[in-house]
């Protein structure tokens, strides 16, 4: 563990992050440059869990019909999908991975079990958790936030489009500051896009910090782990 900050900590990755310039599914390259990095981490001692995004192949609805509760099962199942493309990219690495999903299917992942979780954790191996919470109307964020509440991690460490937490849009506003740290009431105050809402009071009432970086150079996460100083800490 020599010179890590962090001992467990809970990824966050967007689904749009595993579909590098493809902008939709999956880029081999993209997951693989994400493994390399994830890997060097697990041998440097950290634990890690991993909680996935969808929005490479599923965002929203597509059309007004559509229930919200239906669009946002279709969402956890996408999220399955992008976690079986990082255990299969990690495993090629020599890296031991479980799946474990919020809504089961058991012949494919493990259903989520927090002991059992805890136990993978514990033996070195990466678990990812997909499917959301298990339920409607709640993102992966506040998964996230849960997730890493129930393991026990240091940190959540949240890789973004963007390098960290702006006042306003920096791709709209280019005047925009970007903080070095802010708090989670300043965040809910100044509306500021980092979580929805759900998850950042979740993290504020569980004490849960929350490093914002950006996952364009997937060595960021080696920097991350380390405690160097990228992004934003939201403490």
């Amino acid at each position: 563990m020599s010179g890590v900050k962090y001992k467990r900590v809970l990824l966050k990755l967007s689904g749009e992050a595993l579909a590098g310039n493809k902008k939709a599914g999956i880029d081999e390259k993209t997951v693989g440059d994400i493994c390399d990095k994830i890997k060097e981490i697990v041998e440097m001692g950290v634990e890690v869990g991993i909680v996935v995004g969808a929005g490479n192949f599923w965002r929203g609805r597509y059309g007004p019909e559509m229930q919200r509760v239906t669009a946002d099962y279709m969402g956890m199942l996408a999220t399955a999908m992008n976690g079986l493309a990082l255990q299969d990219a990690l495993e090629a690495r020599g890296i031991f991975t479980r799946v474990q999903t919020a809504i089961e299917m058991r012949e494919i992942a493990e259903p989520y079990i927090q002991r059992k979780a805890e136990k993978h954790l514990n033996k070195g191996r990466v678990v990812i958790f997909a499917c959301g919470t298990g339920h409607p109307y709640f993102t992966t964020d506040t998964a996230a936030v849960l997730r890493a509440t129930e393991i026990s991690a240091d940190i959540i460490l949240l890789g973004k489009a963007i390098d960290g937490v702006y006042s306003a849009d920096p791709k709209l506003d280019p005047k925009a500051e970007k903080y070095a740290q802010i708090s989670y009431m300043e965040v809910l105050e100044k509306d500021l896009k980092v979580m929805d809402s759900t998850a950042t009071a979740m993290c504020r009432d569980n004490h849960m910090p929350l490093l914002v970086f950006g996952i364009e150079d997937p060595e960021n996460i080696v920097r991350a782990v380390k405690g160097e100083k990228i992004g934003t800490i939201v403490s």
